[in-house]
């Protein structure tokens, strides 16, 4: 086998800087202590970390810089997510989200429906891959308590226009939530600008750090129902999980050495000249898959005419091919690895046509790629291509 060409980077970023993967492992051995919980010098050292890592993604996200301890720590987006919609929606509640989401939103959003007595909306997107402003503002009812959309989608890459989207929902005062999962990291986020209220990020994507870390950023104006309870490390003789933040959302033992990939991954950014550079590099190679995959006959992409307003992740089907036998063959023949099938986002997938397909074929640019490896891709899309219709040839003949 060859050189891997990892282009699944909106599943888990990969490799990761080398930084990070050295800061995580000097961390672990010599900090690897429950930060907070106790007085001794290890454990004062983690939590330093952790707390200085609260203030760099408070201020990345546009938070509010003088309450750092709203930047509250979870395991993922999903495990966030959860915590964002089981804590802001009540029995008799109305839920606005999109048809480009996630199933970390669609099945709680389902399961709060279906169990907690809530209504829930969902908007499509249009022709292009993006949410309609005005379609949001359409749904909202007096009794609309959240509305939750993701920033950009890992299917069609779109990313959608979520200023309007919170000038919208804080004209009409209603809560406004954002999936950054696809997004941070690759494109700027600003809370007060856009009038995000509460977002949820995932560290293992564009944030470069390892998986099992996430959270959620909340603005000082927003509260959130706690939805669980355990160990917080202070007040252990109060009764109840604490409502203050950050306990209000963090629950037992916090992932130190995914905090601590997060923080190594942040001067990473900064040294790589910031999220600006790193998206524009890495459209820049989305243009080169995009036209080469333009000349290879059956190939067919969704929602990437135009990559303004769009992350380096393309979805693609061939004709005469399923989405997962082109992966088996792009990663088996040619050392490339990519993500096929519904990627958790089957509303998505209805919405262009491919749900029936069984999905499709998404090549997920990331920092690490280069020219070369798009090169290849195109080469090897091509070359399946070609015996894509031969077969399609043959199977024409056999049926005459």
């Amino acid at each position: 086998m060859g050189e891997l060409i990892y282009l699944d980077n909106a599943a888990t970023s990969w490799p990761k800087p080398d930084n990070v993967y050295k800061f995580m492992i000097d961390f672990y051995k010599e900090c690897g202590v429950n930060p907070g919980r106790s007085g001794f010098d290890k454990a004062i050292e983690a939590g330093n970390v952790v707390e200085d890592l609260r203030k760099q993604l408070t201020a990345f996200f546009g938070g509010d810089i003088d309450s750092p301890e709203r930047l509250c720590f979870s395991y993922n987006a999903t495990d966030a997510l959860n915590l964002i919609i089981q804590g802001s929606l009540t029995a008799g509640d109305h839920v606005i989200t999109t048809n480009l989401e996630h199933n970390s939103v669609i099945r709680p959003i389902n399961h709060i429906v279906r169990d907690g007595g809530v209504e829930s909306t969902f908007v499509s997107c249009n022709s292009e891959g993006f949410i309609e402003p005005d379609d949001i503002k359409k749904e909202i009812k007096k009794n609309t308590r959240l509305v939750i959309v993701n920033h950009g989608s890992n299917v069609l890459g779109t990313v959608q226009p979520v200023g309007e989207i919170g000038a919208i929902c804080k004209e009409k005062g209603v809560r406004f939530a954002v999936d950054v999962a696809q997004t941070a990291g690759m494109v700027p986020i600003n809370m007060k600008e856009m009038n995000i209220d509460v977002l949820a990020f995932t560290g293992h994507k564009s944030l470069m750090g390892s998986t099992g870390i996430g959270g959620l950023c909340v603005r000082k104006d927003v509260e959130i129902k706690p939805t669980r309870s355990g160990g917080t490390g202070v007040r252990s003789a109060y009764p109840y999980h604490l409502e203050n933040y950050p306990y209000r959302m963090e629950f037992g033992t916090p992932n130190t050495v995914g905090i601590a990939s997060l923080y190594a991954a942040q001067k990473w950014i900064a040294e790589s000249g910031g999220v600006d550079k790193i998206h524009e590099r890495e459209m820049k190679l989305a243009k080169r898959l995009i036209a080469g995959f333009k000349n290879i006959e059956g190939v067919k992409m969704y929602c990437c005419d135009s990559l303004d307003n769009h992350v380096s992740t393309i979805t693609i089907t061939l004709d005469g091919l399923e989405a997962g036998d082109v992966g088996i063959m792009l990663d088996v023949e040619y050392d490339i690895a990519t993500r096929t099938g519904l990627h958790c986002a089957p509303l998505a997938h209805k919405h262009i046509g491919t749900i029936d397909l069984h999905g499709g074929v998404r090549f997920a640019i990331g920092p690490f790629n280069t020219e070369a490896h798009i090169d290849r891709s195109i080469e090897a899309m091509t070359e399946i291509s070609e015996q894509a219709q031969i077969q399609k040839q043959r199977r024409a003949q056999i049926s005459k």
